[in-house]
């Protein structure tokens, strides 16, 4: 199966409320773009980072509004900001590491807020296959081979590979590259 693959730079999701803290009570956010995942957005609004040992500005905050406010960062960010994230599925934030968020108008400062997220591909329930919710597969992405690639299948989801910054550095991997799934 030829898979369309979606680069991840570091960026926040966030809740209503924590919508309001940062930016002003009743604030919505802005699309600035679409992303390829259906009602998936990437924000006019940036945040910015903190932690005891760094600060990070113009972080891009991604909507819509989730029920759980959760900070995605890079491998090469951990040394930054002195913290050792887990590398997890999103939305699984149990014992992970704390953060400050800061916009204008306000900051929350939460614990077990951040991780790095996972390899994992978005497949719509039509093209699932033998593949189920959370399985874990191999994939090849121009002769390199990546493994430990979480499977999410729902019906709104188009099909696509998401891998993070640092796995398309070190592996030359491009947006435009096409990824071959391979089932076991």
């Amino acid at each position: 199966m030829k898979i369309k693959i979606g680069l991840s730079n570091r960026h926040v999701h966030l809740t209503n409320e924590d919508v309001e803290i940062l930016f002003g009570k009743g604030y919505k956010l802005t699309p600035r773009n679409y992303l390829y995942q259906p009602g998936q957005f990437a924000t006019e609004e940036t945040a910015t980072l903190k932690t005891n040992k760094n600060i990070k500005e113009h972080v891009r905050i991604v909507g819509p509004t989730r029920s759980y406010t959760q900070v995605e960062v890079l491998e090469e960010d951990k040394e930054y900001f002195g913290i050792n994230p887990p590398v997890r599925n999103s939305k699984d934030l149990e014992n992970s590491e704390s953060m400050t968020i800061i916009g204008p108008k306000g900051e929350i400062t939460k614990e077990n807020i951040c991780i790095i997220a996972n390899r994992h591909i978005h497949i719509n329930t039509r093209d699932k296959g033998k593949l189920k919710e959370d399985d874990i597969v191999t994939v090849e992405v121009n002769s390199t081979i990546l493994d430990n690639v979480h499977i999410k299948i729902d019906d709104s989801f188009k099909t696509e590979l998401h891998i993070n910054k640092d796995d398309a550095i070190k592996h030359n991997i491009t947006n435009e590259s096409v990824a071959i799934l391979k089932e076991d």
